[in-house]
């Protein structure tokens, strides 16, 4: 009984052993193919045979699973000194993402190592990039012109990637540096643009200002012209009517109306009471106290 059951855990445990070498698993992010004796195994139209996700059988010892990751790879590339058209240097901080496109394709040109993909594509990248910026200036580059770049960058890049299996998905710079000796002497002629721009600027902002308050101080001349104008034409109407008012009241009674003017006078006169005046008795401006005093004489005799 003892040789029989330990006879049966053995074939059990053969059959997991062959079992767990039998079966593989490819994840949801991964392609796989098979490689059997040292050859890829070939699917049934005459291609390359690629394990889609989910779980699979293969022949023990004799197969051999390849995995491959689908998933979207990053590449950060530092380039070494770029000479533009100027002969001016530059380096250039850029990234690269791509993924597998054609897995046997992949493998059979780069052994399905990543390190050696990155390799090749950092170098088709170098020699695009030094053909892009041998075409342009310093300014063009750091400036305006880092779309139209990045564009032919990514273009070029995708013709390369596809002999290698690959798609490149995006191309990005993300800062371009200028060595020490070069970024002095750039620095100084974008900021001696900047100036003489905003030169132009102060003195055209000057020259509109100027305009701007000899046209005001025109209008203002002409406003303060018309108001004057007006009040003395509005001044001249008061007094004209002030004086056809005092004329159709001396008219109505001359007498009467000599009175109140002299009594108006004497009030304006004699409103301080230390106010002195000194004239002769027989001044005109005492003419009705004269009047009143010969009438009381005249009375009286």
């Amino acid at each position: 009984m003892n040789k029989r059951a330990k006879l049966i855990g053995a074939i059990a445990a053969v059959v997991i052993i062959l079992l767990s070498l039998s079966l593989y698993t490819v994840q949801v992010d991964q392609k796989a193919m098979i490689q059997r004796l040292g050859a890829l195994k070939s699917a049934k139209d005459g291609g390359s045979y690629i394990a889609e996700p989910g779980l699979h059988i293969k022949w023990p010892l004799i197969e051999h699973v390849l995995y491959f990751s689908t998933r979207l790879q990053n590449l950060d590339i530092k380039s070494s000194p770029i000479v533009t058209v100027e002969k001016k240097r530059v380096i250039a901080d850029y990234f690269v993402k791509w993924r597998i496109r054609n897995v046997p394709l992949f493998y059979k040109t780069t052994g399905g190592n990543m390190q050696t993909t990155n390799q090749l594509l950092e170098q088709q990248l170098n020699d695009a990039l030094r053909a892009e910026f041998g075409r342009r200036t310093i300014n063009e580059v750091v400036s305006d012109d880092r779309a139209s770049i990045m564009q032919a960058l990514n273009q070029k890049a995708n013709d390369g990637a596809q002999k290698l299996g690959i798609d490149v998905v995006d191309v990005r710079i993300k800062g371009i540096d200028l060595p020490p000796e070069v970024s002095g002497s750039v620095f100084a002629r974008m900021r001696a643009e900047r100036e003489k721009v905003a030169t132009e600027l102060r003195a055209k902002g000057h020259a509109e200002g100027e305009a701007i308050r000899a046209k005001a101080d025109e209008q203002a001349t002409v406003i303060v012209a018309t108001a004057r104008k007006e009040a003395n034409d509005i001044r001249a109407e008061g007094d004209g009517r002030a004086a056809k008012i005092y004329a159709d009241a001396y008219n109505q009674d001359e007498s009467f109306y000599s009175l109140y003017r002299s009594l108006e006078a004497y009030k304006k006169t004699f409103s301080n009471p230390r106010d002195i005046i000194v004239v002769t008795p027989q001044s005109q401006f005492f003419d009705y106290f004269n009047q009143s005093t010969q009438s009381g004489a005249k009375t009286k005799g």
